[in-house]
């Protein structure tokens, strides 16, 4: 049986991660969105899965505190392509 995960699982758990984040915070989607400078429609497209852009994203990982531990993630991958490559 194949196992993948696909960009619309994806965009889905980002979207109930948000989600619940806000909702941990007791905010509404008007209320993050004014906090982020977006609009309610940005916030609930996110929330249902709906093509976020880059930037709406990195705003909300920010807004969480969460802008570091994704920059880990990234890093600690190119590090590790950066080793692959130099065992050759």
């Amino acid at each position: 049986m194949l196992d993948f995960t696909t960009i619309k699982d994806v965009k889905n758990t980002i979207g109930e991660w948000c989600k619940k984040m806000r909702k941990a915070e007791h905010l509404t989607q008007q209320e993050l969105a004014n906090e982020l400078a977006l609009s309610r429609l940005t916030i609930a497209k996110l929330e249902n899965g709906e093509n976020p852009t880059l930037e709406t994203l990195l705003k909300v990982l920010n807004y969480f505190n969460e802008m570091k531990s994704i920059h880990q993630f990234v890093t600690d991958k190119i590090e590790n392509l950066d080793h692959q490559q130099s065992m050759y």
